[in-house]
């Protein structure tokens, strides 16, 4: 897996060609390439080929090692090709009855078929200092791998069950629909149908006392039909899992109502029931994981601390924001250096170099900030410091300066 070059080719919605024909043509137009910038997505109408710039939107490239952002293709690399489209209808509600005379419909899950242009750029917007995202994708990789060999279960065990866990805002629900979107991509030569399911844990507590065990075994029987089709991968999404999942000693002691460990109880039988399917994975957050049950952690097969970006997550985070200013406009067109040319030249300050320390250096004024808090910054800086229609970079950098330190101090007000 860590040699192989993924190539992912997003085909026009429109287009009536067939992947084989799309695979050839792209392999047609790389083949003219010497080296491929791995942080540059090949836009279609910007290709040699016609075919391309007719049915292709665009042409992107992932490694899981992250050596150099520049690969050659005379190096003897792997190439996977996958070609999709990204799907545009708007995301379904999902409901089911609550109470024995079905009187009351509730809202338990939104479901969305993928890939969906909901989710476009989000895998590539969330930036991690450890191989998070790849690890994850090696993760589901080897639970398809296991599946298809019929690996007895009852002799090597996994639950097919992801926990994500951390303090809010640092980007754990993004993740999770992030992953199922670039696994709707990555295997769609293995299966023909993508879905993403996001239960609304709260809509599952009823009025009716002793009736939300029962919700949640309904809900589970709605997400079993989905399963019966083994050509269907299902991600289900629980986010802020701690309130399904609450510990039940709580309940023991007295502190949380008995209804709360039937609820418990329903979801850990449920799970049980569903890890039989070989086409589900169970993503799920939690922004308090003390108040998680036991039992249900134990059934995590990974369970990964998610926590606030690193001075070098933040500054790639804060790039690719002015990256996305400067494609708008709104910031005029100078360089910001990736970390790695810095590093590479021991971040000597020069008229090349300056902006981009620069932003280094609002980097490390930034660590503490959550990633949601991060991506307000360049918004806030222009709102509340510029208002004007277009900025250059250091007016910009200025702002963002101005725009950090008010978050900071309206945090620490926040604490009083």
């Amino acid at each position: 897996m860590s040699h192989v070059l993924h190539i992912e080719v997003c085909q026009r919605i429109d287009s009536l060609l067939s992947v084989e024909e799309i695979n050839k043509e792209v392999q047609d137009e790389l083949r003219m390439l010497n080296t491929l910038d791995l942080c540059s997505p090949i836009i279609g109408k910007h290709c040699s080929n016609n075919v391309l710039r007719d049915h292709v939107e665009s042409i992107s490239f992932y490694r899981s090692i992250n050596e150099s952002t520049n690969v050659s293709l005379n190096d003897g690399i792997e190439l996977a090709l996958h070609v999709y489209r990204l799907q545009e209808e708007e995301p379904a509600m999902e409901t089911i009855c609550d109470g024995d005379n079905n009187s009351d419909e509730l809202p338990v899950a939104t479901h969305w078929v993928l890939p969906s242009l909901d989710f476009k750029g989000l895998w590539e917007s969330l930036y991690y200092d450890s191989d998070i995202k790849e690890n994850l994708l090696s993760f589901v990789e080897t639970t398809i791998l296991f599946s298809d060999r019929q690996i007895d279960a009852n002799i090597i065990s996994w639950n097919r069950v992801v926990l994500l866990h951390g303090p809010p805002g640092t980007g754990k629900t993004s993740l999770c629909k992030a992953l199922a979107q670039k696994l709707a991509i990555r295997f769609n030569d293995r299966y023909s149908h993508f879905a993403l399911v996001e239960i609304n844990s709260h809509s599952l507590f009823s009025k009716w006392f002793s009736e939300s065990g029962k919700l949640v075994m309904k809900m589970f029987g709605e997400l079993k039909q989905l399963l019966e089709n083994p050509d269907a991968l299902v991600c289900v999404l629980i986010d802020e899992v701690e309130s399904l999942a609450h510990a039940r000693k709580s309940s023991v002691s007295g502190t949380e109502p008995s209804d709360s460990i039937r609820v418990v109880n329903a979801l850990l039988t449920q799970l049980d029931h569903i890890k039989r399917y070989q086409n589900v994975l169970i993503l799920t957050t939690s922004n308090v994981t003390e108040a998680i049950d036991l039992a249900f952690v134990d059934r995590a097969d990974i369970k990964q601390y998610i926590g606030h970006p690193s001075e070098i997550a933040i500054y790639k985070i804060y790039q690719s924001c002015i990256k996305e200013l400067t494609k708008a406009q709104i910031i005029e067109n100078e360089d910001i250096l990736d970390i790695s040319h810095l590093k590479a030249n021991g971040y000597e300050e020069n008229s090349t170099t300056r902006h981009s320390l620069r932003l280094l250096e609002l980097s490390r004024e930034s660590v503490g900030l959550s990633g949601r808090a991060l991506r307000k910054i360049p918004f806030l800086a222009h709102s509340l410091y510029l208002r004007t229609k277009t900025a250059n970079l250091s007016q910009f950098l200025r702002a963002m300066h101005l725009a950090v330190t008010k978050h900071k101090e309206d945090a620490m007000e926040q604490t009083y």
